[in-house]
């Protein structure tokens, strides 16, 4: 009887294993990311009480613990790696600076989602022929990899009243998803006790504390507005060479561009820049970095008095490489801050 027993609980102990392993193996073949949530500042944090990811292959992604952080489409915190495509979100959480508990239940275009999640973006020069650098691609071959980043983050972003913005993050690219809308929970006495249980403070502390009363989404709704406009970048100096243009946006945006695609910039929707650096030769040890930041109401006042359908961001340097002017459509644009480093950077076609 011993024998059959202990047969039992070895076959048992079998299925679990496998059952695990089976699971582990399923999980290795889904895509993978981290989810991060992340907010205008540290004022506007809010705690998620309850968290789903929904994924298309039916398998459970949640959201990390503890609140929000970091900055605007940034958390600055690494949690856990997911598996699936995410489809969708499904999240009670608590903002103190307002008081209030919301509810986002949102599914994602299926079609958007699926695209997004299968590119792969390049991150720096190709290691083949540096012609076949694409914007992105949708397959890496083996030797791509340290060329082409897939998807991995999903970036949650909880601005006031409710508004909540998702991107897709594939390393040195931040691609805006959508922006939603959550709803405010009324009755919210079980979510209240739920939440407060564990926290030293009530709710009347928290709201004495944090209660910011005038708390509008409205200046991060405004960065997400969009216009048609490419970044043009030249110098006086005819042995000027342009290597890599990265730029970073007021939404939260940001992207990569190398040669060849830098040297030919496409017009299309883009946010506002908040920083754009950009790298550059003139000559063997005649390497330069330059960064133009800047301001957005200046920015967008200009953008809207334009063309709003062809517009240019045109940064010209000096023949001797230590300044650079900044102009819209050939008018002068103000910026907050202009910086010219040198630097010893290599590229492909450095000067040797």
């Amino acid at each position: 009887m011993r024998k059959i027993k202990n047969l039992i609980s070895y076959c048992s102990l079998l299925i679990v294993v496998s059952t695990q392993l089976i699971s582990c193996q399923m999980k290795k073949e889904l895509p993978e990311f981290h989810v991060e949530m992340s907010h205008p500042e540290n004022k506007y944090r809010i705690e998620p009480v309850y968290d789903k990811i929904k994924t298309l292959e039916g398998v459970r992604a949640s959201f990390p613990y503890g609140g929000s952080s970091g900055g605007w489409g940034e958390s600055r915190k690494l949690w856990t790696e997911q598996h699936g495509t995410p489809i969708g979100a499904d999240i009670t959480y608590y903002a103190g600076y307002e008081d209030a508990f919301y509810h986002l239940n949102v599914d994602f275009p299926i079609d958007t989602i699926t695209d997004l999640t299968k590119r792969f973006y390049p991150n720096s020069e190709s290691e083949e022929n540096h012609d076949e650098l694409q914007e992105y691609i949708y397959d890496r071959r083996p030797g791509q990899e340290n060329t082409y980043d897939e998807f991995s983050d999903l970036v949650f972003g909880f601005a006031p009243k409710g508004m909540v913005v998702v991107w897709l993050r594939f390393s040195g690219n931040q691609k805006e998803l959508g922006r939603y809308q959550a709803e405010l929970v009324e009755d919210d006495q079980a979510l209240e006790a739920k939440l407060f249980a564990s926290w030293s403070m009530r709710r009347k502390e928290v709201r004495e504390i944090s209660l910011i009363p005038d708390a509008s989404p409205e200046k991060w709704d405004n960065y997400r507005i969009k216009y048609f406009w490419k970044p043009i970048i030249t110098s006086e100096n005819s042995n000027f060479r342009l290597f890599w243009v990265l730029t970073e946006y007021f939404n939260a945006e940001y992207e990569n561009k190398l040669r060849p695609m830098l040297l030919h910039p496409k017009n299309e929707k883009r946010a506002i820049p908040s920083l754009i650096t950009f790298f550059w030769e003139t000559g063997k040890g005649e390497k330069f970095e330059g960064r133009a930041f800047f301001n957005w109401e200046k920015t967008n006042e200009q953008f809207k008095n334009g063309d709003n359908s062809d517009n240019e961001i045109q940064i010209k340097v000096t023949a001797d490489n230590g300044d650079f002017e900044v102009l819209l459509n050939g008018r002068s644009l103000e910026t907050v801050n202009k910086r010219v480093f040198k630097t010893d950077r290599e590229f492909k076609e450095s000067y040797k």
